[in-house]
């Protein structure tokens, strides 16, 4: 006992000099990705992604996920290919071969899709695409820390354009988007962040490509919008520290990671745990979000 003691006293600081130090000690950068940050929207979602172990079980798995998955990986991977072999075609032969029937209805609906997802990939490198240009990064991880924050994240594809750096952001979802989009996307400003730390180069302009349309939208950041985005996500991210401490000291995770019960429940992969998002949102069916020419 008279040890701890002894190592208790010693512990402390010896006079107000020290704690003075100790208050002025920088606080640890909080790690993070765009998307966890972005999951913060409803806390108590947030709390069952990262903090709950074991973590609740998940629902089913969404047919419009694996569809934008799929997509992704055939993008990816015909960059992989030998410059001769990269067609049209091919990419959607990538699209068959890297198939999953995760999610939909019955197999007639999955084979809908699976054909109609190979459309869109070959119908985008057709038209939107150059083969001869390679991009910078496909699937490129960058990061960047800020005075709070570790951020990192995984680029779906970095072009260079008159010197300049792209970040491109593929996308598959039902809805049109619009420049709006790109413009008040925090994870495409956190990408751009990133990749100039990251790769040293000059970075503006964002794009999101819908590959069911095949329509581009874009935006033109500044030095001011960046900052902006940034000082959201530094916000947030102090947020959920305060929260994950305060859960930590014993706080009640329902008072400090509460729900945000909204229509969007319905897309949530812990809705059955939640009763308040089942209370407002309808339930839906794993293919719920297919685009309506394969539903």
């Amino acid at each position: 006992m008279a040890v701890t003691a002894v190592a208790a006293i010693s512990a402390e600081p010896s006079d107000r000099g020290e704690q003075m130090i100790l208050s002025d000690m920088p606080k640890r950068l909080f790690a993070c990705t765009p998307s966890r940050l972005a999951s913060f929207d409803c806390p108590r979602r947030y709390r069952m992604t990262y903090l709950d172990r074991p973590a609740p079980p998940r629902g089913a798995p969404w047919a419009h996920n694996t569809v934008g998955s799929v997509v992704h990986l055939a993008l990816h991977r015909w960059w992989l290919l030998d410059r001769a072999r990269r067609t049209p075609s091919e990419g959607g032969r990538l699209v068959q071969r890297n198939w999953q029937p995760n999610g939909f209805r019955d197999d007639a609906q999955a084979a809908r899709a699976r054909a109609k997802a190979g459309q869109w990939v070959e119908h985008y490198l057709d038209e939107h695409v150059d083969a001869d240009v390679e991009p910078v990064g496909v699937e490129r991880t960058v990061g960047t820390t800020t005075t709070r924050l570790a951020l990192s994240g995984r680029v779906d594809r970095i072009d260079e354009r008159d010197g300049e750096l792209v970040v491109v952001d593929y996308k598959t979802g039902r809805r049109e988007l619009t420049d709006d989009d790109a413009r008040t996307s925090q994870a495409l400003a956190m990408y751009v962040v990133a990749a100039r730390r990251t790769l040293r180069r000059i970075c503006r302009r964002v794009e999101l490509h819908h590959l069911p349309t095949g329509q581009v939208t874009s935006f033109e950041h500044t030095d001011e919008s960046l900052a902006r985005q940034v000082g959201r996500a530094e916000a947030t991210a102090d947020d959920i520290v305060t929260a994950t401490d305060t859960l930590a000291a014993g706080a009640d995770p329902d008072d400090v990671f509460p729900p945000a019960p909204g229509p969007n429940c319905s897309w949530c992969d812990f809705r059955r745990h939640c009763p308040e998002g089942r209370a407002v949102s309808k339930d839906h069916d794993p293919w719920a979000g297919l685009a309506a020419e394969v539903s």
